[in-house]
């Protein structure tokens, strides 16, 4: 088969697009035939070795799939060939990832996709959504009737936290650019606030005069001081991106509000908080609640070059798919 595969960790010239022989599904396994796999910046940090986990080598990069079930094993009842699936914690932990023509899942990591939706769209989102859930539900543990901000809620994780505590009944003032507000304000967010804005943290404060009881920058800028001085009592500073950066902290204040931060990155989720995320997106799915807001297709072969590019930046906030049949 077909594949997009590395022998080694490096950079993104080091991806190979060529002949592997094709997988061996396991007992409790299903075989996929791939229909489409989305890159995200995880999957440059698997390939780069900037995230340390077991990959054997030859190494078949990516992360999420949509496709249809080819063969399931005695092992994994309720998929039958031909069924529409999805995966999105695939090449980490020992386990080959899907940029390929055909890719084998660990039945407790696959879901069925929602009857007519776009499989395209839907690998595009799979991701950026369950981290989403990780972060509000797993580590933010926000209830209903909490204020919710969002830093940069014009990107993708952004956005799906936008939708997310708005339907689990949080209020969300999120930070973007003049030309994200309106997007934001459509995906539910009460109250958008430019990024740029010299006067920012004031204008964070009038608008939660109570505080902010689940904070989240998907910047990776990870402002500490700041983001500790605007939580309210009890709040909670959860942190999912800016693997290299260095903040400083005020302790004393966080302790003295009963603050906590929490770091989570979605390698290390268990397979019931995956499904429990999987339930929600299939449902938001199915609701035609997420939707990627840019998309762009690329044959399997161009996989060295959108890595490429998303590490230089070039995406631009659009997400990438790849496709074994372009």
């Amino acid at each position: 088969m077909h594949a997009a595969f590395i022998t080694q960790h490096g950079p993104a010239t080091d991806i190979r697009y060529g002949e592997l022989p094709e997988p061996v599904p396991g007992p409790t396994d299903v075989l996929v035939d791939v229909a489409a796999v989305s890159v995200n910046p995880v999957d440059t940090f698997v390939r780069s070795g900037l995230f340390r986990t077991p990959v054997p080598f030859p190494f078949v990069i990516g992360r999420d799939l949509v496709g249809t079930v080819a063969e399931a094993g005695p092992g994994a009842p309720g998929f039958t060939p031909g069924d529409r699936v999805w995966s999105n914690s695939l090449g980490h932990g020992g386990r080959q990832g899907p940029t390929a023509e055909r890719a084998v899942v660990p039945a407790d990591r696959l879901y069925h996709l929602p009857p007519g939706v776009d499989g395209t769209g839907a690998v595009a989102v799979v991701h950026p959504a369950a981290t989403a859930h990780l972060a509000l539900f797993a580590h933010g543990g926000l209830r209903a009737g909490e204020t919710v901000l969002v830093a940069g809620g014009g990107g993708n994780v952004g956005g799906a936290l936008i939708v997310l505590a708005v339907e689990a009944g949080a209020r969300v003032v999120a930070t973007a650019s003049a030309a994200d507000a309106d997007h934001c304000r459509g995906l539910g967010a009460t109250e958008v606030l430019d990024y740029r804005s010299p006067d920012l943290p004031d204008r964070i404060r009038a608008a939660c005069p109570d505080g902010i009881d689940v904070h989240l920058d998907t910047s990776g800028t990870n402002d500490l001081a700041t983001a500790v001085d605007l939580l309210a009592p009890r709040g909670r500073i959860v942190l999912l991106a800016g693997a290299r950066s260095r903040p400083e902290l005020p302790a004393g204040q966080l302790y003295m509000k009963d603050g906590s931060i929490r770091g989570f990155v979605i390698s290390h989720a268990g397979t019931g908080e995956l499904a429990e995320a999987a339930a929600t997106i299939n449902r938001l799915l199915a609701a035609g609640r997420l939707r990627p807001r840019a998309l762009e297709t690329h044959p399997l072969a161009a996989a060295a070059e959108t890595h490429r590019r998303l590490e230089k930046g070039g995406l631009n906030g659009r997400r990438a798919v790849l496709r074994p049949d372009l």
